[in-house]
C-alpha cells in the first residue's frame, strides 16, 4: 500500500472468509518486513469489541512475539460507541467545542419538554421516555449531517395526520430551545462533536498526508462524516478500507436494483427513495460507497485467507439468498453450485428452552473437538441466559458477551428493589425482596437474618398491612406470641430503611439517589459495590447525581422505580474474562468481525432476528425520506448483512422455536429465504434436538391413585372443629391433612382480601361492637376506624368496604328490631366444647341469642351466600347445629336453655337490592328443602356420631374427594395431586 495510486485502496473481505483472519492475514506480510512496521500502522476499527476481536486475530497468527498496531475506534453503526484516544488529539487546535454530558442533556430537554407540554406532561418517567427519543431522532439527524434548519424547508406538514404534525411541532421547538442553550454554554452535542473531529481528521490528513500508513477496517457506518474520512483514508498513498463481506460478485443489475442508495438520480432528489431495497444486506454497504463516492467496481479483493473458511461457492450462494423480490425469481433455474449451502444445517425446536438445551447440545459436541473453536450469536438475550444454563451442566462455563442489563444484576436489582420498596411505602413483596435479597447481610451473620425475614414473611401473608413502617411493625407486634425474635430484630431491620421511608415528597433527582445508596450501603455493607455490577451500579449513580447537581428535576417516590429502570436497561454489565477460551456468546454488534469453526445463530424468529422495526416516534418516515435519514426499515438490512457474515463460517447451524413464552412463534423471513430457494436440498439437524429431548425424558410416571391414608388409631384421636365436620365428611384427606398432620396453606403475600380474612375482619368488627354495648348508629364508624387500621389493600379500600358498611348497617338496623322484640345477646365470640362418644367437639359462636319464650337462637355469620337447605339435609353444613350442640351441652359459658332457632346472617346482597338478609336452614311453609326444625339437632347428632364412628374412632381411610361433586375448599388439591388422578379412577374407587 506505498507508493503512487491510480485508484482508491477499498478492498473487501468476502463472506466465506472469517474477517478479523483474513484482515490480519493480509497485514503482516504487508507490514512485518521492517521490524516495527505492523507498530507505525494505525487500524481504524468500528467499536472496542472490534480491537479485542483483531488482537485476538493477531495472537493467534503472530507464532510469537509481535508488536501491535495503534487501533482507534471511529464509530460504528450505533450511536453509543465513541471516538477511539487516536482522534481526539487531531481535534486539537481546530477550535472544536467539547461534547455536552449526555445525562445532563437528558434531564434538561426532559425539562424543556415538560415546559412545552404543560398540564399535558406525563409524570417524570414517562417524560424522560419522551426526552429520550427526542435526543434519539436529534442524533440521527446529527450522523446524518442534517442541519436543524432542514426542518423549516419541509413543505408536507399539511400532508401529515395530526399527531405527526404537532410531534413535528414539538421536536422542532424543544431542539431550538436546547440547541440556544448549547451555544451558551460553548458546548455541542456528542454526534455533532465526533463529525467534527472526524472531519478535521479527514481534512488534515488529505491536506498533509500522515508519514505513517492508515487502515480502516470493519467500518461500515454510512454516515457522511465516517464516508469522507473513509475516502481520504482510501486516497493515501499508504491508506486502505477494507469492508466486510461487500459482494463483489452481485450482478450490475441486481445492484442497481437495490436503489439510489443516497446517490439520487437527479438534482434535489431524494436521498432514500421509495423503492429503495433498504432491508438487503448489501444496501448499507452501497450507501458507504455512494457517500464516499466510489464505484463498486474499485474495489478490489483482499486476497488473503483466513484461518477458518468455507468454499468460496458459499458466497455465491449467500448473493444469491439475498436477491431482491424480483431477481430472486433465478432461483428456479440457478444450478445447483450456486445455491449450495454445504455445512449449514437449520434446527427446528418446540420452544425456547429446548433451543436452548439443543443449543448447548451442539456446543458440548463442538469443544470435545480439539482446538475447535465455537460462536453462538442470538439477539435474543434470554435465549443466550438460557444456554448458559444448560452449559452449566456440563461445567462448562460460558459468559453473554453482550452483558446483562444493569437493571438484571445483583447490585441494580438491589438499588430497584429498594427504590420500589419507597415507593410503595415498604409494601410486603418489595420490603421483603429487599431484606432477602443476596447482597444483604452477606457472610457470617446472613443464616440467622434470613430466620427473621422467613418469619416476617408468614407475617406479612394476606393483604397487605397499613402503609409504611409503621403498619408493617403493628403486624410483627400482633404475631408476638409467635415469634418472639422477630420485634426486636424488626427494630434492627426498620431503623436501616427508616432514613428512606421516612420522606414521601417529590425530591431531587440526585438527593434521591443519594439516599438509595446510603441505605443500600447500609443493608449490604461495601459489597453492593465490590463486583463488576456494582462497580458500573456505583459509576451509574454518580453520572446521574453529577448531572442532576445541573438540573432541577424533583421526582415523586411513586415514579423513581420506572425511571432508573428505563435509565439501567441501556447501561449493559460485561462479563470478564474467565469463560471457555473456545466458546462466545454473542449479540448481534459483538459478533461483528468475529469468526469460529461453529457459528451457531439461535431466536431466527420474526421479532427477534430481524428484530421488529422500530419507527421514530417523533418524526413521520416522509419526513425522514425528505431529511434524508435511513428509516425504520434500514435496521432490517443491518440483521441480514449480519447473518450473512455468519454464513460464512466453515459450521453454521440456524435456530429456531416454533413458540416463545407469548405464543406461537413465526420463523424469520431469512430462514424461509434458506428453504424457498435450497428446497428439497435443506439440511436439518435432527440429532441435536434428540438429544436434547432424550436429556430430560424420564420414564413416564405409573398412574397415581386416588389418596386413602389410613392413620394409626392413635394418630386418629384428634379434636373435630365445629366448622372441620363438613370436611370430614365431604372430603376426609383435607381433614387429614389439616387436623392429623397439621398442614395449613399459606395466603400470598400482599393478597387480595380472601373470604376467610373477610370473615375473620367482620367477627373482629361485631365483637368489638358487642363488646362496647353494641351502641345504635356506631357499628359503621367503627368498622371504617378497624379496617383503616387492618388494610392498606387497594381492593379492599375501594371495591369491599362500601359493600360491607352497607351490611354492617342493616345489621345495626336489625339488632335494634330484634331488642325491640325482646330478644338479647347472651353470648358473642365465645368459645365452648362438648365431648361426643369421647372425642371433644370444640368451636366458637358468632353469636347466641335468648328469645323472648327463653329459648336460644344460634346465629352465624357469613360474608357471603350462606350454604342451602339442602346441604344441611344432607349433612355437609352442620356447623350451626354443632353449636346449638354444645349451647344444649352447657359448652359455652354463662349460656344455658334449649336452641330453637338456627340463623344465618348474610352480608350479601338481598333481593331488594341492598345488603344484609336472615335465612334459616330449615324447612318453612312451602321450603323444599332443609330440616325440620324439631329434626334439626337430632340430625346434627347423627351426622357428628357416624363421622366419629367411621373416622375417629374406626379405621376408614381417610379418602381424597369423597364426595367429588360437593363444593369446597381447594388448600390440599396440590397435595392429593389432584389433577393426576380425577376423572382417571376406576369405578370402584368411585363407590
Amino acid at each position: 500500500m506505498s507508493g503512487g495510486r491510480e485508484r482508491p485502496g477499498v478492498y473487501s473481505i468476502a463472506a466465506h472468509r472469517g474477517f478479523a483472519d483474513a484482515l490480519v492475514a493480509g497485514l503482516i506480510p504487508r507490514y512485518r518486513e521492517d521490524g516495527l512496521g505492523l507498530a507505525r500502522l494505525t487500524l481504524l476499527l468500528p467499536s472496542r469489541r472490534a480491537v479485542r476481536t483483531v488482537t485476538e486475530a493477531f495472537v493467534r497468527a503472530s507464532g510469537g512475539g509481535l508488536l501491535l498496531p495503534r487501533m482507534a475506534v471511529v464509530g460504528d453503526l450505533d450511536l453509543d460507541e465513541t471516538l477511539g484516544p487516536l482522534l481526539d488529539p487531531i481535534g486539537m487546535g481546530a477550535d472544536i467545542p467539547a461534547a455536552v454530558d449526555p445525562i445532563v442533556r437528558l434531564l434538561r430537554v426532559a425539562e424543556l419538554l415538560r415546559e412545552e407540554l404543560g398540564d399535558q406532561a406525563p409524570g417524570e418517567a414517562g417524560l424522560l421516555r419522551q426526552a429520550r427519543s427526542l435526543v434519539g431522532s436529534m442524533d440521527r439527524m446529527a450522523v446524518e449531517g442534517v442541519a436543524p434548519e432542514a426542518l423549516l424547508s419541509i413543505d408536507m406538514l399539511p400532508e401529515l395526520a395530526d399527531h405527526w404534525q404537532e410531534s413535528l411541532r414539538l421536536f422542532a421547538r424543544v431542539q431550538a430551545r436546547w440547541r440556544f442553550e448549547l451555544e451558551g454554554m460553548g458546548l455541542v452535542d456528542a454526534p455533532e462533536r465526533r463529525n467534527r473531529l472526524l472531519e478535521h481528521a479527514a481534512r488534515r490528513w488529505r491536506e498533509s498526508p500522515p508519514a505513517h500508513p492508515v487502515v480502516a477496517a470493519g467500518v461500515t457506518s454510512a454516515s457522511p462524516a465516517v464516508a469522507r474520512l473513509l475516502r481520504v483514508v482510501a486516497d493515501l498513498p499508504n491508506g486502505g478500507v477494507i469492508l466486510p463481506d461487500l459482494d463483489l460478485s452481485l450482478s450490475d443489475e441486481v445492484w442497481e436494483a437495490l436503489g439510489c442508495a443516497g446517490a439520487p438520480q437527479e438534482a434535489g432528489g431524494p436521498v432514500f427513495a421509495k423503492g429503495d431495497v433498504v432491508t438487503h444486506p448489501q444496501y448499507h454497504l452501497k450507501l458507504l460507497l455512494n457517500r464516499m463516492g466510489i464505484r463498486r467496481d474499485e474495489v478490489a479483493p483482499w486476497h488473503r485467507a483466513g484461518l477458518a473458511a468455507a468454499s468460496p461457492e458459499r458466497s455465491r450462494a449467500i448473493s444469491n439468498l439475498f436477491l431482491p423480490p424480483e431477481a430472486s425469481t433465478a432461483w428456479a433455474t440457478l444450478p445447483a453450485e450456486q445455491r449450495r449451502l454445504a455445512g449449514v444445517r437449520l434446527m427446528e425446536t418446540a420452544h425456547p428452552e429446548e433451543e436452548a438445551q439443543a443449543i448447548a447440545v451442539l456446543v458440548r459436541e463442538a469443544l470435545s473437538v480439539p482446538e475447535k473453536r465455537v460462536a453462538v450469536i442470538t439477539p435474543d438475550r434470554i435465549l443466550a441466559q438460557r444456554v448458559v444454563a444448560n452449559l452449566a451442566r456440563w461445567n462448562v462455563a460460558a459468559d453473554d458477551t453482550a452483558g446483562r442489563p444493569l437493571s438484571q444484576t445483583p447490585a441494580g436489582r438491589l438499588f430497584l428493589q429498594l427504590a420500589e420498596c419507597w415507593a410503595e411505602r415498604a409494601a410486603p413483596v418489595p420490603l421483603l425482596a429487599v431484606l432477602g435479597h443476596p447482597l444483604v447481610r452477606s457472610g457470617e451473620g446472613r443464616a440467622r437474618w434470613l430466620e427473621q425475614v422467613r418469619a416476617l414473611d408468614l407475617v406479612l401473608r394476606g393483604p397487605r398491612p397499613g402503609a409504611g413502617l409503621d403498619g408493617v411493625r403493628h403486624a410483627v407486634e400482633a404475631a408476638g406470641r409467635d415469634y418472639p425474635r422477630l420485634g426486636h430484630w424488626w427494630d434492627e431491620a426498620s431503623g436501616l430503611l427508616a432514613s428512606l421511608l421516612a420522606l414521601d415528597e417529590p425530591l431531587p433527582l440526585g438527593m434521591a439517589l443519594a439516599l438509595l445508596s446510603e441505605t443500600a450501603e447500609a443493608l449490604c455493607g461495601t459489597a453492593v459495590w465490590a463486583q463488576a455490577d456494582g462497580r458500573c451500579l456505583a459509576a451509574f449513580v454518580e453520572q446521574w447525581s453529577e448531572a442532576a447537581e445541573t438540573v432541577i428535576l424533583p421526582v415523586p417516590p411513586a415514579e423513581l422505580p420506572a425511571l432508573l429502570r428505563d435509565a439501567m436497561d441501556e447501561i449493559a454489565v460485561r462479563p470478564a474474562y474467565g469463560a471457555h477460551p473456545r466458546l462466545a456468546i454473542y449479540g448481534l454488534l459483538e459478533a461483528r468481525m468475529s469468526r469460529a469453526d461453529l457459528v451457531i445463530c439461535g431466536g431466527l424468529t420474526e421479532g427477534s432476528w430481524p428484530g421488529s422495526p422500530a419507527p421514530d416516534p417523533l418524526l413521520a418516515p416522509p419526513i425522514l425520506r425528505a431529511l434524508g435519514i435511513p428509516g425504520a426499515d434500514f435496521r432490517i438490512g443491518l440483521s441480514a448483512h449480519d447473518l450473512a457474515a455468519a454464513l460464512g463460517a466453515p459450521e453454521v447451524v440456524l435456530s429456531h422455536a416454533n413458540r416463545d413464552s407469548s405464543g406461537p412463534a413465526i420463523p424469520s423471513r431469512f430462514l424461509l429465504r434458506i428453504r424457498a430457494m435450497l428446497g428439497d436440498n435443506v439440511r436439518d439437524e435432527a440429532d441435536a434436538v434428540r438429544y436434547a429431548r432424550a436429556l430430560d425424558d424420564a420414564p413416564p410416571a405409573p398412574p397415581y391413585a386416588r389418596p386413602e391414608p389410613m392413620p394409626s388409631a392413635e394418630q386418629r384421636q384428634v379434636d373435630i372443629a365445629v366448622t372441620a365436620l363438613d370436611r370430614l365428611r365431604g372430603d376426609p384427606y383435607q381433614f387429614y391433612a389439616q387436623a392429623i398432620i397439621g398442614l395449613r396453606a399459606l395466603d400470598p403475600l400482599d393478597a387480595d382480601p380472601t373470604p376467610a380474612w373477610r370473615g375473620t375482619a367482620v367477627h373482629a368488627i361485631l365483637e368489638a361492637w358487642h363488646k362496647a354495648g353494641a351502641p345504635p348508629g356506631e357499628l359503621v364508624p367503627l368498622a371504617e376506624r378497624a379496617l383503616a387500621e387492618m388494610s392498606a389493600h387497594p381492593f379492599m379500600r375501594a371495591l369491599w368496604q362500601p359493600r360491607l358498611a352497607a351490611a354492617l348497617s342493616w345489621i345495626d338496623n336489625e339488632q335494634q328490631e330484634l331488642l325491640a322484640k325482646g330478644r338479647e345477646v347472651v353470648a358473642f365470640e365465645e368459645r365452648g366444647e362438648a365431648r361426643i362418644d369421647g372425642v371433644r367437639i370444640h368451636g366458637r359462636a358468632d353469636r347466641i341469642d335468648r328469645c323472648a319464650d327463653g329459648t336460644l337462637a344460634i346465629v352465624d355469620y357469613k360474608t357471603g351466600m350462606p350454604p342451602s337447605g339442602s346441604m344441611v339435609e344432607q349433612g355437609f353444613a352442620l356447623q350451626l347445629g354443632l353449636i346449638g350442640l354444645i349451647a344444649t351441652e352447657r359448652g359455652f359459658k354463662g349460656v344455658e336453655g334449649t336452641p330453637n332457632a338456627f340463623e344465618y346472617w348474610s352480608l350479601a346482597r338481598n333481593k331488594q337490592g341492598g345488603f344484609g338478609y336472615r335465612s334459616e336452614p330449615v324447612k318453612e311453609g312451602r321450603k323444599l328443602s332443609g330440616l325440620p326444625r324439631e329434626d334439626f339437632l337430632p340430625e346434627t347428632t347423627r351426622f357428628l356420631k357416624e363421622a366419629i364412628a367411621r373416622w375417629i374412632l374406626g379405621n376408614d381411610p381417610f379418602t381424597a374427594r369423597l364426595n367429588p361433586d360437593l363444593p369446597g375448599y381447594s388448600d390440599y388439591d396440590q397435595l392429593m395431586r389432584l389433577d393426576e388422578w380425577q376423572g382417571r379412577a376406576s369405578r370402584s374407587d368411585e363407590a
